[in-house]
């Protein structure tokens, strides 16, 4: 699933006549990167969810054939949802499947996801989060063993530990999952959450992984200078 229903405020102007999904970089939108970026780790069946322009999404779909995937839309024109929401509203997509990634539309990576998805498939949590050791304000907390534990907002001091461990270590999460589908049979939340409210609920009783990709490019491309950024790397 790719994640494309945000406004993209960070992006204005820009995103006051378009959806932050058809963004430029070197002529791509983040939309056909991230299809593409899924289709080298093998991965032709994608449901993308819309809602701020989504006319002008489900046209470039639809112009472009998928840019060779199956994609099926996720109408949130009513009311956007969240990333937890969204997922939620997708999921009978999911129905059958014992593991499936999800992506926010405005990460570009090139980091190893079928390496990810061969952790979760050896490892069986109930979902795997990509995280690298970077600069951000908001931190998941992982114990000795990678096991989600906890959250904080350096910024505010804001801290939720939902499970006991002697150390903890602060990781950036890069908006990139791979997940069980018993996963979603577990979410409590009805209407507009977030995913971070979905794992921090479920992390006291079940195991969620990280994959660490330190190293690996990763650029969050929501604000202008960022596709400057993400040109010099993403040709």
């Amino acid at each position: 699933m790719i994640f494309a229903a945000g406004l993209g405020s960070r992006l204005k102007p820009w995103t006051d006549q378009h959806p932050k999904a058809l963004a430029l970089v070197n002529g791509k939108s983040l939309l056909q990167r991230n299809i593409e970026y899924l289709q080298q780790h093998g991965i032709y069946d994608v449901i993308v969810n819309v809602h701020h322009f989504a006319d002008q999404i489900a046209e470039a779909i639809e112009k472009n054939k998928g840019w060779g995937t199956e994609v099926t839309i996720s109408d949130e024109t009513d009311a956007v949802l969240e990333t937890g929401g969204g997922l939620k509203k997708a999921a009978w997509y999911f129905e059958g499947e014992d593991d499936f990634v999800v992506i926010n539309v405005d990460i570009l990576t090139d980091m190893d996801l079928t390496a990810m998805i061969r952790q979760q498939r050896q490892q069986k949590p109930i979902a795997t989060l990509a995280v690298s050791d970077r600069e951000t304000s908001r931190y998941f907390l992982f114990d000795g063993h990678a096991v989600l534990s906890g959250w904080r907002n350096v910024k505010t001091g804001e801290e939720k530990i939902v499970r006991a461990a002697d150390k903890l270590y602060q990781k950036a999460f890069s908006g990139i999952h791979v997940i069980s589908g018993l996963l979603l049979q577990q979410i409590k939340q009805e209407g507009k959450f977030s995913m971070v409210d979905v794992y921090l609920d479920l992390a006291k009783d079940y195991i969620i992984s990280s994959y660490d990709h330190t190293g690996a490019h990763m650029i969050d491309v929501g604000k202008p200078e960022s596709i400057i950024k993400a040109e010099a790397v993403f040709i």
